[in-house]
């Protein structure tokens, strides 16, 4: 196992990375090689993400892999879910995908309820409902005449559609799939009554493959440009949360995780899915994990909140976080909450007036300045959380002993003792590369490196630091959660 080298490309909704991880004497040693910006495009009305830059920065990054003389065993790409590239007969990919931030999915889902009804459209892929899912973009694109869609040959989610650039092999990774709203978590194949109302057909899928599966090789053409040879890519948990929760250093199934950055997924690993009356009204999802594990979670509108604000005030200032949790340390407690949730926060021309308009309809003060900002922010996910944490524990078969916090959130050390606080229990954070670090254990699980995910998290935790944080200040958070829940607020 010692200096065996990986290569993994780690995708957020802002940015990306390509990453070297070594296993060596036991552990995991993490390289970053190279860092971009992963930005919205909106043109001709939409909202699209630029695939072909982020393949250019791929190649950048193995030729990195190649000046430097890296022996990497494999590669591994993982994303953010929901969004889809449509590919033609020829095999050329048919523009840009749609982002999910595009607002012409807005109204399908309630559109849908007239044909499929909520609670029967729950019950069949066991998916949170939001209008973000590959269903309600599908019938978008349906309804409009899109000819991309009308063209598709193929239709493959974005590490599945990068690595088709790298390869030539087209496959469906089941964790990402489990993201769209049109597979059954039960069987991990695609509902056919929901294909049909999106347009496709099971045909539109490359070969379904779990974690860990080979997809193929560098194509001659991929290897020419990076001066690498035939290097394997594997199909990671190609959902970036898949990805992190597989990084949890837990020693036991006794936690929740909470993978904190652009959104905040909080949940448990169960062994079969959660599909209930109750899981349905309450918006929990059910999302494929690594060794069959099922991921109950729900999406809570994270760090996207902080980021929006931050964009306008970087015209004055751009503030660092340091900066930040400074002015929030030195701003009055509590002052105003609101529901992180809100779909009023979803895709703001302007996330500050946004969050006033909230306050002033809830009866609350406006927050006024950046520390006001930032600690209304932190304070309201921290109470979120609570209010999550509360609902899973009326699903978990098992007692929740601990929170773990991984992903860039971990390092944000006053949003994780307001967490800490908020929900009663020890918060245990890291590690911040959670989902580089999954990424890479999966792909050395795939090399025969690690047996199982309790080798890889045995070994998890032998690498990285974490840090506890134990309640504080009870009776006052309590309050303020009594105070979250009053002004808590869906319809704004």
């Amino acid at each position: 196992m010692d200096n065996t080298f990986f290569f993994a490309v780690d995708l957020g909704a802002t940015s990306g990375r390509t990453i070297v991880g070594c296993l060596k004497e036991g552990s995991i040693e993490l390289q970053e090689l190279t860092r971009f910006a992963n930005p919205i495009i909106e043109t001709g009305g939409h909202c699209h993400w630029n695939i072909y830059a982020l393949y250019h920065e791929i190649i950048r990054g193995l030729k990195t892999v190649a000046r430097e003389r890296i022996p990497i065993c494999s590669i591994g790409i993982d994303t953010w879910g929901v969004d889809v590239a449509f590919i033609a007969a020829d095999g050329g990919l048919i523009r840009n995908p749609y982002s999910y931030r595009d607002p012409h999915t807005t109204g399908m889902p309630e559109q849908l309820f007239r044909a499929i009804p909520r609670n029967r459209l729950y019950q069949l892929t066991g998916n949170q409902i939001m209008s973000i899912n590959t269903l309600f973009q599908l019938m978008a694109l349906k309804e409009s005449g899109n000819s991309a869609l009308q063209a598709a040959e193929k239709m493959l989610f974005m590490p599945d559609a990068l690595s088709y650039m790298l390869t030539g092999e087209m496959v469906t990774e089941q964790t990402i799939a489990s993201t769209s709203q049109l597979i059954d978590p039960r069987t991990g194949q695609p509902v056919q009554e929901l294909l049909d109302v999106a347009g496709i057909t099971p045909k539109h899928f490359g070969r379904f493959v779990l974690p860990g599966t080979p997809v193929g090789t560098l194509s001659p053409e991929v290897q020419r440009l990076t001066g690498l040879g035939a290097v394997p890519v594997i199909a990671v948990a190609g959902h970036d949360t898949a990805s992190a929760v597989a990084a949890v250093p837990a020693k036991d199934r006794h936690f929740a995780y909470l993978s904190s950055g652009t959104w905040s997924l909080m949940g448990i690993e169960v062994d079969q899915p959660i599909i209930t009356t109750q899981s349905g009204e309450q918006n929990f999802t059910n999302e494929g994990g690594v060794e069959g594990r099922i991921r109950f979670l729900k999406n809570i509108c994270g760090m996207w909140l902080l980021e929006s604000c931050r964009r306008e005030w970087a015209a004055e200032h751009d503030y660092t976080y340091p900066e930040l949790v400074d002015a929030a340390c030195a701003a009055s407690a509590f002052r105003s909450l609101i529901n992180p949730d809100a779909p009023c926060f979803a895709n703001p021309h302007s996330m500050t007036q946004a969050i006033a308009g909230y306050c002033q309809q809830t009866g609350q003060p406006v927050p006024e300045t950046v520390g006001e900002l930032t600690r209304c922010i932190f304070e309201s996910l921290a109470l979120k959380y609570r209010q999550t944490l509360d609902q899973l524990k009326g699903f978990a078969s098992f007692p929740m002993e601990r929170l773990h916090v991984i992903g860039g959130g971990s390092r944000n050390r006053l949003l994780n003792q307001f967490t800490a606080n908020a929900i009663g229990v020890e918060v245990v954070a890291g590690p911040g590369e959670a989902t580089a670090i999954g990424n890479i254990m999966l792909q050395a699980k795939a090399n025969g490196q690690v047996a199982d995910i309790a080798a890889m998290r045995k070994l998890i935790a032998r690498s990285v630091e974490t840090e506890t944080f134990l309640p504080e200040d009870a009776d006052t958070w309590s309050a303020a959660y009594d105070r979250y829940l009053q002004c808590y607020r869906e319809d704004i």
